[in-house]
């Protein structure tokens, strides 16, 4: 198969990386030429340290080179890119199935980003998400993900594309609640960074997973995604390994929050998108526009964007009323 792998970051390079191990032949762009031309004479990309590109892969700046005839269009890029890289891509997109693999909503539309695709090439995009650390792919852990289409044969289109002996790919239906589960968790794991922080403990980020995924699942539902597909590898999986794991950039970023660095020198001191900040407020607007009860998530938005004490936050999360854990409940 032919394929296009939009987007140079760790991200993009590891997925681009298994792509040539699976036997396809792969482009991987980068939309800088100096950095392109470093990738391909170097053969190493400097955000994956000691990972070798396979010879076969090859690198390029060119979308009127690269893109045309292709089958798959991987797009890479982090999410405050996605519209500008749709752009640039639509008068070469020709019949290739987009494939979105940026978790993220866009500020102010609140689209999800597959929507951005669809927006902008007209092309409906299947999705890949899941607990999936470029660093670890790019290295043959064993990984599993989720592709998500509108049709089944797309997404076993992609399934096929994307699995191997360390890279196992599952299909479903709900592109949905597959890419939501991906965005919003950035949000619950710049929290989980605070809490480490702060100095709170296990049981401190068990809570805040636990019921932040709650309200996760009541937004995800309200958008038209499935209960299932948050319990899954692409909701309750994804949030796992972005809260306990330093090659999070989001919990990374929450725990220089948490130790009392100003929000805007945290993301600066990370060097990379730090895609919950951007979530935060997407998150909000959904919220506050489907009447979603999402108190966490709320917290977290005042935290970044108005400034809020943590500790207060903290307080009154706590402090709420008391209530069921299962809504609906009857008592035998």
């Amino acid at each position: 198969m032919n394929i296009c792998v939009l987007g140079s970051g760790a991200w993009g390079t590891a997925l681009a990386i298994l792509l040539a191990q699976n036997g396809h032949r792969v482009t991987l762009y980068s939309r800088r030429p100096q950095q392109a031309r470093a990738m391909a004479a170097s053969r190493e990309n400097p955000r994956l340290a000691g990972v070798t590109l396979p010879e076969a892969l090859l690198v390029s700046s060119d979308l009127a080179a690269c893109l045309p005839g292709c089958e798959l269009a991987v797009f890479a890029a982090p999410s405050v890119g996605i519209r500008q890289l749709s752009l640039d891509a639509a008068p070469y997109l020709g019949t290739a199935l987009p494939v979105c693999v940026a978790k993220g909503i866009e500020p102010d539309t609140s689209l999800r980003m597959s929507q951005v695709i669809e927006e902008v090439t007209g092309r409906a995009s299947a999705v890949l998400s899941g607990p999936s650390h470029a660093e670890e792919v790019a290295r043959g852990i064993p990984t599993g993900c989720v592709a998500a289409a509108k049709s089944e044969a797309e997404a076993r289109t992609v399934q096929d594309a994307f699995s191997s002996d360390c890279f196992r790919v599952y299909t479903s239906p709900d592109v949905v609640g597959v890419e939501l589960g991906g965005a919003l968790k950035n949000v619950i794991a710049l929290c989980a960074g605070i809490s480490d922080g702060l100095g709170m403990g296990d049981n401190s980020k068990a809570l805040l997973m636990t019921r932040a995924m709650a309200e996760l699942t009541r937004l995800g539902e309200q958008l038209g995604g499935s209960r299932r597909t948050f319990s899954g590898l692409a909701g309750m999986g994804d949030l796992i390994v972005t809260c306990t794991s330093m090659h999070s950039r989001n919990r990374r970023a929450g725990i220089l929050i948490g130790q009392g660095m100003p929000v805007e020198k945290a993301l600066e001191r990370i060097g990379a998108v730090v895609e919950g900040y951007y979530a935060a407020e997407s998150v909000h607007q959904l919220a506050e526009r489907e009447e979603v009860d999402m108190p966490i998530c709320r917290c977290a938005w005042e935290v970044l964007y108005r400034g809020r004490d943590i500790r207060g936050v903290t307080g009154e999360l706590m402090g709420r009323a008391r209530k069921d854990e299962l809504l609906g409940a009857t008592w035998l």
